[in-house]
């Protein structure tokens, strides 16, 4: 099968890619290779992509929507993954016309493709900060996403419902997943595992923000992965026959959260990051950041009732994965 995936010199999408390839499938990459941070890291994920002879790749970005659409129409993919998009909450204050550019213009440019040439199934990343201000938790896929605190959360709010309208005039199957904080090797140098387990290394103090009080629904990538993948196989078409199904009434439309449903709190992360370098980190306790939230905690049910699992791996085990690639990545 034949799979085009946006943002796959990416965590998640070289993930996504490297996966898919190892199974034997055609994939076709999409990214911009910005500068957000070290490119070099995401050239390394490519390289390793790039040992696949099924796999192709297209240096643009999102916004460049000829070249957007000839990659994809000549590709011509059963399913799109679109995992490419400007992450990060707290970058937005810095540089929010980056995010209405690539999250936005982007993701128009693309469902204008799929407008055209539709795939036997669309599936659209999104992100639990959707849930912003819902102070009723777990978060559940039918819950409001109305209040959201951060730019990169409304983008991705609009993302949702930019899909939703093209799947209904278009019939364009679509499946949104919002992600819970996904963490592994490779992962991005600008998450707290990352700098955490870097500043340690170096003898550095941590930034430990909202007074360690923080909790969060953490997924490993594998786990990620798996979830993903089999979505890529569950028709958004078909209502379940149960009350929290998100289908939509109107469209060949669901949102599905990825998550395990077990919040760690912040200090407990550190924790599990201590145990598997055996440094003690030097804390630095500061208050929230504008644009976070306390505790992020989902719901897991609906996703459980597609694909029979939900993600499993325990955080220590997780993160004793991630130290050993970066020891290994960075010698």
């Amino acid at each position: 099968m034949k799979y085009f995936i946006t943002g796959a010199a990416g965590f998640i999408g070289f993930h996504v890619a490297n996966r898919l390839l190892e199974q034997g499938q055609s994939v076709a990459g999409f990214d911009g290779l910005t500068s957000y941070y070290d490119v070099s890291l995401k050239q390394a994920r490519l390289s390793k992509l790039s040992e696949h002879r099924n796999f192709s790749f297209t240096h643009a970005m999102l916004e460049d929507s000829a070249r957007l659409r000839d990659s994809l129409i000549d590709f011509d993919p059963e399913v799109v993954i679109h995992l490419a998009a400007q992450a990060g909450v707290r970058y937005a204050l810095e540089a929010p016309a980056t995010y209405t550019s690539s999250n936005l213009t982007g993701t128009f440019n693309l469902l204008e493709v799929l407008r055209e040439r539709r795939p036997r199934h669309f599936l659209f990343a999104s992100t639990s900060s959707v849930y912003g201000g819902n102070a009723t938790m777990p978060f559940r896929e039918t819950d409001r996403t109305d209040f959201p605190v951060s730019l990169y959360a409304a983008t991705k709010k609009a993302g949702e419902a930019m899909c939703h309208s093209y799947a209904h005039l278009f019939d364009i199957p679509t499946t949104a997943f919002r992600f819970f904080t996904v963490y592994g090797p490779w992962g991005r140098p600008d998450m707290a595992l990352f700098k955490f387990v870097r500043a340690m290394t170096v003898g550095e103090e941590i930034d430990v923000y909202g007074a360690g009080k923080m909790k969060r629904d953490f997924t490993y990538i594998d786990d990620l992965v798996d979830a993903i993948l089999s979505l890529s196989n569950v028709s958004p078409r078909a209502q379940l026959d149960q009350a929290e199904d998100s289908k939509s009434p109107v469209a060949p439309f669901r949102t599905v959260n990825i998550a395990g449903g077990n919040p760690v709190g912040l200090m407990e992360f550190i924790t599990a990051i201590e145990s598997a370098t055996g440094i003690v980190a030097r804390k630095k306790f500061l208050g929230m950041q504008p644009g976070d939230v306390v505790e992020t905690h989902a719901n897991p049910d609906l996703l459980h009732h597609l694909i029979g699992t939900t993600p499993t791996t325990p955080i220590d085990q997780g993160v004793s994965r991630f130290v050993e690639w970066y020891r290994s990545y960075y010698r």
